[in-house]
């Protein structure tokens, strides 16, 4: 009897060279948005969240300012084609109150949400979430592997 096994996530692997193509990568990735996305990003300290959020909040069309919001816990942008909003858990042991601030904002299907270290949080994020994990190769390259459920495979169509 033969098993197999059915994968429901769809992935792409890619490198960045610098913090630019990082950036530039992730304004095509906002190209693709069409609202209601959760996005987890994860990397060591200093791997390039941040760099990514900055792209992303760009290719949504906005020119704000875009600073991680490691002191801050979160940070909303709205001057794009979607709303953003941006929570880094970096600093807190516990979510708390702003856990079920998180669980409200990944209802709003006109938003995008951006999340960093988000271990405490798992158990708010919906089940079918994208996954970006950057991994430092270099001082400035980058490995960027991105995990989507198969309802958004659309993310990654085209993209390399």
């Amino acid at each position: 009897m033969a098993y197999y096994r059915i994968s429901l996530m769809k992935d792409l692997q890619l490198i960045t060279k610098s913090a630019e193509e990082t950036e530039a990568f992730a304004r095509s990735f906002a190209s693709k948005l069409k609202g209601g996305e959760v996005i987890e990003l994860t990397s060591d300290l200093g791997g390039g969240k941040t760099t990514f959020t900055r792209g992303l909040v760009a290719g949504l069309g906005s020119n704000e300012v875009v600073a991680s919001p490691t002191f801050t816990i979160s940070r909303e942008y709205s001057k794009g084609r979607l709303r953003v909003y941006h929570f880094d858990f970096y600093r807190l042991d516990d979510a708390g109150i702003i856990a079920d601030e998180l669980a409200e904002v990944t209802k709003d299907q006109a938003a995008i949400i951006v999340i960093e270290w988000a271990d405490i949080v798992q158990y708010v994020l919906p089940e079918k979430h994208i996954r970006i994990q950057i991994t430092a190769t270099g001082e400035q390259t980058r490995n960027l592997h991105i995990t989507c459920p198969d309802t958004s495979a659309y993310l990654l169509e085209g993209l390399r």
